[in-house]
């Protein structure tokens, strides 16, 4: 598997993943409107390959310096277990340049951000990278 992030040409594959989410059908309702917001200033766009086919993909926007936000984490359902959508959120926080990443789940998906380090009631997390400053701190804990 290979992250690399997001090109024109990948609109298209990306278009039909996000089709097969009832969460993400409005990103696949005007593709000139996806590809601005995937290609925006601060966004973090990434696309997870395999033999050139898409597997998922991750969007965040990012202050490049304290705060990002997961926007969008799809996974193609045939690709899901495999860790496409562990190395696609890791990448992210990476490539972000944030110390943390908060993101709102699916009530579905919240089983999957377990692994990573988070608090609160809300179906809301704070990501931290290993070793990034202030990762003791918990969501809702910092502005």
């Amino acid at each position: 598997m290979e992250i690399v992030p997001y090109a024109r040409r990948h609109l298209e594959p990306i278009l039909a993943v996000a089709t097969t989410s009832d969460f993400s059908a409005t990103l696949a309702s005007d593709p000139e409107r996806a590809h601005r917001a995937l290609s925006a200033p601060g966004a973090v766009a990434l696309v997870a390959l395999a033999e050139g086919e898409v597997l998922g993909f991750a969007h965040a926007i990012t202050d490049g310096v304290f705060q990002a936000y997961l926007v969008l984490l799809l996974v193609a359902q045939e690709a899901r277990g495999h860790g496409v959508g562990r190395a696609l959120t890791e990448q992210v926080m990476a490539r972000s340049g944030a110390i943390r990443t908060d993101l709102i789940s699916m009530p579905e998906a919240e089983g999957f951000y377990q692994g990573f380090e988070h608090a609160g009631p809300w179906s809301g997390y704070r990501l931290y990278p290993p070793g990034a400053d202030g990762a003791s701190g918990a969501a809702g804990d910092e502005g």
